[in-house]
């Protein structure tokens, strides 16, 4: 398949903000998550990612200009991926700075729309265990470490697992309405 002639607008928005405030697109509101459920939700948010790649529409955009299922699926298998790096960074060093991701520019570069949907499936399957397993471990004494983003931002296990599930159950709603 050959590029989209549209893509969509590139993120600009620090979506932060759902660490404070409720999600007023899918509902999500990290105060009221219970921290030993991000292994839990993380898998279950790649579950739900695998029943929508089993679509047979699963590769087609619903709008030029919006993702297909399978490109949101890559999109949060590399954030999964980068989540978990950046957590277990937290947990290893002394207040890591993170490596700057542009995720418009990976959704480019990997081309995802031309992605497998069966593959993408295994591949977000696999990252999504490795995070929630990380999650999983976390130390209670460990939940405050720091760790701080290119942008300048700071999280600490805890919320940066907040922002994370945020990002997947958001895209789990994109996939689903």
């Amino acid at each position: 398949m050959s590029e989209p002639t549209i893509q969509p607008d590139p993120e600009d928005r620090d979506w932060t903000f759902v660490l404070e405030e409720v999600c007023a697109e899918c509902g999500y509101d990290a105060v009221a998550v219970d921290r030993a459920d991000i292994p839990l939700r993380v898998r279950a948010g790649s579950a739900a990612f695998r029943l929508a790649l089993g679509s047979p529409q699963a590769a087609d955009r619903p709008a030029p200009a919006v993702w297909s299922k399978v490109e949101y699926a890559c999109h949060v298998r590399d954030m999964c991926q980068i989540m978990n790096a950046r957590a277990t960074s937290m947990l290893t060093e002394d207040d890591p700075l993170f490596q700057n991701w542009d995720q418009d520019a990976s959704a480019i570069e990997d081309r995802y729309w031309e992605q497998d949907p069966a593959t993408v499936a295994d591949e977000l399957d696999a990252a999504a265990d490795a995070l929630a397993s990380t999650y999983a471990a976390v130390a209670p004494d460990a939940w405050n470490r720091p760790g701080r983003r290119s942008n300048g931002s700071q999280f600490t296990v805890d919320s940066l697992g907040r922002y994370m599930l945020h990002d997947l159950e958001h895209h789990v709603w994109d996939v689903s309405h």
